[in-house]
């Protein structure tokens, strides 16, 4: 009964509070807002979600709105890295622009220097120019960057060549690149013996360090024989000549040269620079691989262009990963989702959170992770980010959302939002309206995220593969309107009423595992010339706690089972880097190979490998043999137990 009295007047308080008020206001001022009261009531829904992102809209517009007006005056200007490059070393040539772990620092002269002499060798040996390729096969190093950056000063292409890929995978990579030429360093010439023969005499191969086999050039040797000048170049690169290959599966097929131009790795580093917040102070802590758009332009772009150094490892170690960051000051440090459960699975330390590290940016990372990272390590901001190698759908998380990889504006109309995320069928295929376009999702319904084409800006261009044929298998036409193009990136995600947009799946002929993209077509065609091409379907499974899905191969069933998942161990190891090779085996009675062979695949799929739930013979990798999955194993596996 007193709260009953209480709130009445406190009612009657404010109903005299409004009089008061109202009765100070002219008779037109009333009525206007009498007259909008309605409508804020209508809205208020909306109104709420504006004002409550106001904040994150303004700061992404504001970012976005100061890098586009970078990028557009390298446009206009007809810039290009290796240009940008060079002006930044001439400026500061003693300052460093690559520190590698455990060897030494490289400044910006060294890095001019050497590229210079690299372009010089080409331009010797091969006439090197405009348009011509160049396979580049290394693990990280500073040789790596400054041997790409030579090439680009002749405006030749550098094809980046996974360094984990041997026989066929690796061979096929050199072939689509169309290349004239493949340099390699000793730590990888078994790789290149190993195909050898395969390759085209034409090729002129070039061995970075190591004594060299007959008939491979010594590149060390030859670079000391030429002075460090800029080359001589007649027909000069442009802003929207092709820089760079980078293989990737996308989400079907065999891995396939996506083209970065750049134009595009330009838009990288005002990306990196301004969308992140980075300070001339910062340097970045890059463990992830060169050959990637992650490690290889998000973690080299700051520092080639506007001198935030890099700090580089060949590879991530769990152990050294924060000793590291203290150790070289870094205070932005790159990751992806599995090192983050590494990070956090190992035991506590008092150094835990004596780095300087004020930034962590990466994708995959998990909710649960995410917290413990920011917890334990005290990272105070995590910038996750979103995107396909080959598209133009690319997000990024500036305010620190747990969990979310980016968002839509509320600030704007959907139809000014060069993103969008469509309604999409299990398998992947998007679903129109009567009228013929694409739906675009609500709130909390998960759907395809899709990239929209704008030429001639570098944002929203798509450049694809080097197989057109292949490019135009991702892009969708008349989306929201006759005559429009979209990028089709293959991921479902979903956003929330705020807008935030959170990964869910993904469709297609892929699947991420240990950071890297796997093709099932690759990987079903090594299964089945391992057992004398037997039907088989391959796919990936979610195993909990961990990032990504494992490989799984149900391959239809032979005499002996157990016999041919020894073959086929033996097999694999041969013909796939250790991270495609499939983690288990499922010997089927029946593969359908038929109009109905991707829904098949999502039957599978959704199954798992639980031998409880699964009738059929099951495996599991254990070292270099396929062992039966019983019922105690797999539930090590789920719980952690077992290392995969």
């Amino acid at each position: 009964m007193d709260a009953l009295l209480a709130a009445l007047v406190a009612l009657m308080a404010l109903a005299a509070a409004m009089a008061a008020v109202l009765s100070t206001l002219s008779k037109a001022a009333i009525f206007a807002i009498l007259a909008v009261a309605p409508c804020i009531y209508r809205y208020r829904k909306r109104i709420y979600v504006i004002v409550k992102t106001l904040p994150r809209d303004v700061k992404f517009l504001w970012r976005y709105t100061t890098a586009m007006m970078r990028l557009k005056r390298w446009g206009r200007n007809n810039n290009t890295v290796a240009e940008l490059f060079t002006r930044r070393a001439l400026k500061y040539p003693d300052a460093p622009c690559f520190i590698v772990v455990g060897d030494k620092t490289w400044t910006f002269r060294e890095m001019a220097n050497n590229s210079n002499r690299v372009a010089r060798v080409m331009q010797e040996h091969l006439g090197l120019k405009r348009g011509d390729v160049v396979c580049v096969f290394m693990p990280n190093c500073a040789e790596y960057v400054y041997t790409w950056l030579g090439m680009a000063k002749l405006g030749a292409v550098s094809a980046l060549i996974n360094s984990n890929l041997r026989h066929r995978p690796l061979f096929h990579c050199i072939q689509v690149a169309k290349a004239k030429a493949i340099v390699f360093s000793d730590a990888l010439a078994g790789a290149i013996a190993e195909i050898r023969d395969q390759l085209p005499s034409e090729l002129k191969l070039f061995q970075l360090y190591g004594d060299c086999a007959p008939g491979v050039v010594d590149l060390g040797a030859e670079m000391y024989k030429h002075e460090p000048e800029y080359p001589i170049v007649t027909d000069k690169p442009q802003y929207r000549d092709t820089l760079l290959y980078i293989y990737t599966s996308g989400t079907t097929g065999m891995p396939k040269a996506a083209v970065i131009p750049n134009s595009k790795y330009l838009l990288v580093v005002v990306a990196t620079v301004h969308m992140l917040g980075l300070r001339s102070s910062d340097r970045i802590y890059n463990t992830l691989p060169l050959y990637h758009l992650a490690g290889g332009l998000v973690g080299t772009s700051a520092a080639l262009v506007d001198g935030i150094p890099s700090v580089l490892r060949t590879k991530f170690s769990v152990t050294n990963y924060f000793t590291d960051c203290i150790k070289y000051n870094c205070t932005v440090a790159q990751y992806i989702g599995e090192m983050c459960r590494y990070l956090v699975s190992t035991p506590p330390k008092e150094t835990d959170s004596q780095h300087n590290v004020r930034i962590m940016v990466g994708n995959g990372m998990r909710p649960a992770i995410w917290q413990q990272i920011v917890d334990r390590f005290k990272v105070p901001q995590i910038n996750e980010i979103y995107g396909a190698t080959e598209g133009n759908a690319n997000i990024v998380n500036v305010d620190n959302t747990l969990g979310a990889v980016g968002f839509l504006l509320k600030l704007l109309p959907e139809s000014l939002q060069p993103i969008a995320l469509v309604r999409a069928t299990d398998s992947g295929e998007l679903i129109r309206s009567p009228d013929g376009f694409c739906i675009r999702c609500q709130p909390n319904e998960p759907g395809m995220f899709i990239g929209l084409i704008v030429q001639g800006n570098a944002s929203r261009e798509y450049y694809g593969y080097v197989d057109k044929s292949q490019s135009n298998k991702k892009l969708v036409r008349d989306v929201f309107r006759k005559g429009d193009a979209a990028f089709v990136s293959g991921d479902i995600l979903v956003a929330d009423e705020l807008g935030y947009l959170y990964f869910r799946d993904r469709t297609g002929d892929t699947y991420k595992w240990k950071g890297e993209n796997v093709a099932t077509a690759e990987v079903e065609d090594a299964v089945k010339a391992a057992l004398d091409q037997r039907d088989c379907v391959v796919y990936g499974v979610s195993i909990p706690h961990t990032e990504g899905r494992a490989g799984m191969a149900a391959v239809a069933r032979g005499a002996a089972a157990a016999a041919d998942a020894r073959a086929l161990a033996a097999a694999l190891d041969v013909a796939l880097p250790a991270y495609a090779r499939p983690l288990f085996l499922r010997f089927a009675d029946d593969i359908e190979i038929t109009s109905t062979f991707k829904l098949k695949k999502l039957k599978y799929q959704k199954e798992g490998f639980d031998p409880d739930v699964i009738k059929d013979p099951l495996f599991f990798r254990s070292g270099a043999d396929f062992v039966p999955l019983t019922t105690q194993l797999f539930n090590d596996i789920c719980n952690g137990r077992v290392k995969l």
